[in-house]
């Protein structure tokens, strides 16, 4: 049931005024939330922007509608958020990382951290060192404003994975309330990871992918996984249309799923859509009510922090700069430039930016 302060007959009329919309997004527990009607088109309006196939893969046949508006409005609920990156296709390289993956990855933890959530990154244990110097140097430079926690998970022991998740490995008091996944190795039905050229990458990735399949044993943590080409942790959910439509999909498929899976032309979009999506969900009058149960006041006054959270072209570009820096490579080509999977960042990537900007402020 759903109760709410306005008679039926008083509904309000869609085209002049605000109509809430109501949206699953938890089956266990069962959990729904409020969005404006107005609010739902545009965060529809960034998932189709963002959807786009730059690089002909087939994801379009993987997209599934309003994946975007469910994980936001749970990482909106969320108080604390764990993310997880790094895909490290160039194993000939030091370091084997590429472009895309963490520059989508800060952007969600500024604007989650922008709304007085907490955030940690989890990532591989050999990487853990670049990551923290592409933190602080994001500081430096302005691209952050606060530094992000850096864990890593081995997966050593059995039950591991929920003790990590969870406080004294007790189911009923989960540390996190939503994990995601962006642009990070996939662990296919042979229990290998690989990149789209099917060469095995299992000897550098962390078994990160154990954490997201513990969560499905746990009341009350959500899942996300973002991705550009099926492989990527959390597109499990996808995974036939992978095996259909995505070259070497039968191989590289990643078998383990997330709650919601966000498809995007580039995983960086996908991440930049999740955080113009939790702007518009917390400038939504309809949604910050329900939020709050209706307690204290709106916290609208803190739009202008929100806004400076988002990605900008500016921010982005010293970001990218910062991974060239430390020898990170574009995923497609190998370039080490100012490139993501192949796209220079003037103008494919900046124009992205643009657009997904445009639709939220």
């Amino acid at each position: 049931m759903f109760i709410t302060d306005v008679k039926n007959s008083d509904t309000p009329d869609p085209l002049t005024k605000e109509v809430p919309v109501v949206v699953q997004i938890s089956s266990d527990p069962l959990l729904y939330s409020l969005v404006s009607q107005r609010m739902a088109e545009r965060i529809r309006l960034l998932e189709e922007i963002v959807g786009i196939d730059p690089g002909n893969r087939g994801i379009k046949n993987l997209l599934i509608k309003d994946e975007l508006l469910k994980s936001s409005l749970s990482l909106s609920h969320a108080k604390s958020v764990l993310i997880t990156t790094g895909f490290p296709t160039h194993h000939q390289h030091v370091p084997p990382e590429e472009t895309d993956g963490p520059p989508g990855a800060l952007a969600m933890a500024a604007t989650l951290q922008a709304l007085g959530k907490k955030v940690a990154i989890v990532t591989d244990e050999r990487s853990i060192d670049m990551h923290k110097k592409i933190i602080e140097d994001s500081i430096e430079q302005g691209v952050l404003k606060t530094a992000v926690p850096l864990l890593t998970y081995k997966g050593e022991t059995p039950n591991c994975a929920v003790r990590f998740l969870c406080e004294d490995g007790d189911p009923t008091a989960p540390r996190f309330d939503h994990l995601v996944a962006i642009e990070r190795t996939g662990r296919a039905s042979d229990g290998n990871y690989y990149n789209a050229r099917k060469v095995n990458l299992k000897h550098l990735v962390d078994p990160i992918d154990d954490l997201f399949v513990a969560a499905q044993a746990v009341p009350g943590i959500s899942t996300t996984g973002i991705g550009d080409g099926g492989n990527e942790l959390g597109t499990g959910k996808v995974k036939e249309g992978v095996k259909k439509y995505v070259r070497n999909g039968e191989t590289i498929a990643c078998d383990v799923p997330a709650d919601f899976t966000v498809i995007a032309g580039v995983s960086n979009w996908g991440g930049y859509a999740v955080s113009c999506a939790l702007y518009l969900l917390n400038t939504c009058e309809i949604h910050d009510r329900y939020l709050r149960k209706a307690i204290g006041f709106p916290k609208l006054s803190e739009r202008e922090t929100w806004a400076a959270s988002l990605p900008s072209v500016r921010k982005e570009e010293k970001l990218l700069s910062i991974l060239v820096d430390h020898g990170i490579r574009s995923g497609v080509t190998g370039n080490l430039g100012m490139e993501v999977d192949g796209l220079p960042f003037y103008d494919a990537h900046s124009d992205m930016i643009k657009r997904l900007l445009e639709v939220t402020l």
